[in-house]
């Protein structure tokens, strides 16, 4: 009886520091313990290779590796859904309130615009790009950045010297600057088991604007789609630009769970058997008020189905 109870003690003391080792801030649980690994993040790295750290200590804070991680998704039953509806709507990077997509990058952002941070994760293959919102063709790194850059042109000058011919490679480079909106499509679902409606991003995609022979603006096209849970974890890992203090620095993960940006619906299957888009139906200052009128519907369902 005696060893038992010593057993018991040792196994209750084991648990205990194991439990207080895992609850610690900063200090994630193990893979396989009550975590996913895919929502896993870590520590950002540079991005932009004209990024260039400190050689000495630049500031006088005693800074700490930041290890941001993500919260994972409390899993939804079918059973407890009341209501569904997916959105599709457009985040302008040209907005006030989205100017973090455009922030060139700092040691705590990674060292570069959002976009940079998106296409590092998809070159080393920690993400997957896709040519469509379905999720149902994968694009490589190099299909990726042919569609944004272009292929590289031969053109042959003759030498004014010798008179041979000689090939002069035109590579274009990425401007990041021509990234001007990204594009959400979310599911809004009423959760009745927490009575609440709950948003989720199922997938974005960035768009790049194209131009003409002049330079002039001809149209914005989607540069790819990624699937929005498979991009958490690199988000964590980078801090968004705060413009009110730069000790409070938040992960893009939180910028987009805690919805930080500024945006318009363009899209959604409410009303909308033909999956019309509102600029093929509205013109002007007509587009904003349908936009803002799904945004209401969408708000009137939530507080009639708590009232109702």
């Amino acid at each position: 009886m005696i060893n038992i109870n010593k057993f018991k003690s040792v196994l209750a003391l084991t648990l205990l520091i194991s439990g207080s080792v895992y609850a610690q801030p900063g200090v994630p649980p193990p893979v396989g313990v009550g975590t996913d690994p895919v929502v896993q993040g870590g520590t950002g790295r540079i991005v932009n290779d004209s990024w260039k750290p400190s050689l000495r200590k630049d500031g006088v804070i005693d800074k700490v590796e930041h290890n941001n991680y993500v919260t994972p998704w409390a899993p939804i039953r079918e059973a407890d859904v009341l209501f569904k509806k997916r959105v599709w709507r457009e985040i302008d990077t040209r907005q006030k309130q989205n100017f973090a997509f455009r922030y060139p990058g700092d040691d705590e952002s990674g060292g570069g615009m959002y976009i940079e941070i998106l296409l590092d994760a998809i070159k080393k293959g920690e993400v997957t790009a896709f040519k469509d919102d379905r999720f149902t063709e994968p694009m490589t790194a190099d299909d990726v950045m042919t569609k944004l850059a272009g292929k590289a042109d031969t053109n042959y000058v003759e030498d004014p010297v010798t008179g041979e011919l000689k090939a002069i490679v035109n590579v274009k480079m990425f401007n990041p600057d021509e990234i001007t909106k990204y594009q959400l499509k979310e599911d809004w679902i009423f959760d009745k088991n927490i009575g609440r409606m709950v948003v989720r991003i199922i997938g974005f995609a960035p768009f790049y604007d194209k131009k003409n022979a002049d330079g002039s603006f001809r149209m914005s096209l989607p540069l790819f789609y990624v699937y929005y849970p498979d991009i958490r974890a690199n988000n964590a890992k980078y801090e968004v630009y705060n413009p009110e203090n730069d000790v409070y620095r938040y992960s893009w993960d939180d910028f987009f769970e805690k919805r930080m940006f500024s945006s318009y619906v363009l899209k959604t299957t409410m009303n909308n058997p033909f999956q019309d888009d509102i600029m093929n139906l509205k013109t002007g200052i007509d587009r904003l008020n349908q936009s803002e009128e799904i945004k209401e519907k969408l708000f009137n369902k939530e507080h009639d189905l708590w009232v109702y």
